[in-house]
């Protein structure tokens, strides 16, 4: 959708209001509870392809697609597939009882935490064991709506029993171990990053609960020519609704080898690089307090894709 549509879709009911001369006692004043729940939900699900539910693989992934779908069709938030970090998970099982299969639906929160669970509608024996997708989207959808009541129920909870301020303070953000990198560079990346966003005003932590947003640092080294490597390191902003906000884009090439032991100062200034361009990108999408409306002053254009940075990989000293 693109942006003026999602403008319109705001402003059409404020509209609405304005061309009735209906007093109004209550606008502009929805209340506590109200102004938290009016917010967009501040979740998105995902559902990851199962290996228990008595059905061959691409089954499962048929599964999983449907009720990614049918959650969507119920204004739940939600994609198919293992998702990103700050993501909740709809884990699915199927158990055989009395020559039935009756499906089982956890909820459970990015650090794996229970939510919440459900039973479905139990199935015969037969009709699972013959599966076809007209019977997969038959039990998505069948479990669709009951599931989207069990996760606004929770997102309220969550919503109106914390009192504490959402945006009022530093930005939360989720750091994940760095993967992919040789040598100590995972553990060696991923604590001088620590370092560098926390000197930037970032509340850094491990879990995902209470983050507003994701970072995720991958590594990958390629040979590019005789006796040399190429490094590439792309650290992926996420935003707890599942969206990619940006990505920030390191490249250099190295001697071969170089950095199969310690990464020492190099971790060092890749940290210090890419916290910045990191930075931006939270910035831009309006982490920071006031940081939307310097953004609307300054005539900010969206961010883009990729963020590249300077000071990419050098070789240890």
């Amino acid at each position: 959708m693109s942006s003026s549509s999602r403008r319109f879709l705001l402003f059409a009911p404020l509209a609405l209001a304005a061309c009735s001369g209906l007093p109004q006692p209550f606008r502009g004043r929805p209340g506590a509870v109200a102004r938290r729940l009016r917010l967009p939900p501040g979740y998105r699900v995902a559902v990851p392809h199962s290996t228990q539910l008595l059905l061959t693989d691409g089954e499962a992934t048929t599964l999983s697609r449907a009720l990614a779908a049918a959650l969507v069709a119920n204004e739940v938030p939600a994609v198919s597939g293992p998702g990103l970090p700050l993501d909740w998970q709809l884990v699915v099982a199927a158990d055989r009882e009395a020559g039935q299969v009756v499906p089982r639906y956890a909820l459970r929160d990015a650090d794996g935490q229970a939510l919440g669970m459900l039973v479905g509608r139990p199935v015969p024996a037969s009709e699972w064991a013959e599966g076809g997708t007209a019977l997969l989207e038959r039990i998505a959808s069948e479990a669709a709506a009951p599931l989207a009541n069990l996760v606004g129920r929770i997102d309220a909870q969550r919503r109106t029993g914390d009192e504490s301020a959402v945006g009022g303070g530093p930005p939360v953000l989720r750091l994940l171990p760095v993967r992919g990198a040789p040598g100590d560079g995972n553990r060696s990346l991923t604590a001088r990053m620590r370092d560098s966003l926390a000197g930037l005003g970032f509340r850094v932590q491990d879990e995902a609960q209470g983050a507003q947003f994701a970072v995720q640092g991958e590594v990958t080294v390629a040979a590019s020519g005789p006796g040399l490597q190429r490094v590439e390191i792309v650290w992926i902003v996420s935003r707890r609704d599942g969206e990619d906000l940006g990505r920030v884009l390191q490249l250099n090439e190295v001697p071969a080898n170089t950095l199969n032991g310690l990464w020492g100062d190099v971790a060092f200034v890749v940290a210090e690089e890419a916290s910045g361009g990191v930075r931006d990108v939270v910035f831009n999408a309006g982490g920071f307090p006031g940081a939307a409306n310097a953004a609307a002053q300054a005539g900010a254009a969206a961010t883009p894709a990729t963020t590249p940075a300077t000071g990419a990989p050098a070789p240890a000293r």
